[in-house]
């Protein structure tokens, strides 16, 4: 890390610190055959299934945000964002998972993939034993990738697959982009105030979470399993 960043905190870490393993991801066979339309269904509807779960874990972390806010603006907002999560989010993906041929009963039967799984416990041991911006970090990659991501694909144009299209509109979203948008002004309000130690444990969090997010497509292309699921 620098010693003085002339950017906003979020823009270093997005642009520079983890600028190789983001970028990959716009070029990962998954993110690349959703664009084109080419995804395996057997694949896409894995990633459906394992994110179902992990959603339901993520609103376990945004929880714990919450606890562990500075202000009582950004308590209430994770707590929303929590609630949300689990309320209506879990709604509209199993209505999506319905619709293209998952029903709740395998969703609610999916386990966490060795990776998906990897991801969640570094999330969680970094906002039970991390510093609160160790925690913002770690948690910022999958709100601002996910939205990223999802407006990168729609700017190329969107695929004739009405599920991939879906998806990549239910993810490029103003909302998914607000919800970013805020978490990332958060983590500049937390980085400014900051010693230059604090902040290299940042720039790992965010590193790491970003490395995970990239092995998550990964994992879905893989179609990973445990091994005595083999």
């Amino acid at each position: 890390m620098p010693e003085k960043i002339t950017r906003s905190f979020s823009t270093y870490l997005r642009q520079t610190a983890a600028a190789d393993s983001w970028d990959a991801q716009y070029e990962h066979p998954f993110i690349k055959g959703i664009s084109d339309g080419t995804l395996s269904m057997p694949r896409f509807r894995y990633w459906v299934r394992q994110d179902g779960v992990f959603l339901i874990e993520y609103a376990r972390l945004l929880s714990l945000a919450a606890s562990r806010g500075h202000d009582l603006d950004t308590m209430t907002r994770f707590a929303a964002l929590a609630h949300h999560t689990l309320k209506t989010e879990m709604a509209l993906r199993r209505a999506y998972a319905k619709s293209i041929g998952i029903s709740a009963a395998a969703l609610a039967r999916e386990k966490q993939g060795p990776t998906a799984w990897a991801y969640m416990d570094f999330l969680v041991r970094t906002a039970n034993l991390g510093g609160y911006g160790d925690l913002l970090a770690a948690i910022l990659p999958y709100m601002w990738g996910s939205s990223d991501i999802a407006l990168h694909l729609k700017k190329k144009g969107l695929p004739k697959s009405p599920g991939f299209r879906k998806w990549i509109q239910s993810y490029a979203s103003p909302e998914f982009a607000q919800q970013a948008a805020w978490c990332r002004k958060v983590v500049d309000a937390v980085a400014k105030e900051s010693p230059p130690a604090d902040l290299r444990r940042m720039e790992q969090a965010f590193i790491a979470s970003v490395r995970y997010q990239l092995a998550l497509w990964d994992m879905a292309w893989k179609q990973e399993k445990w091994e005595e699921q083999s």
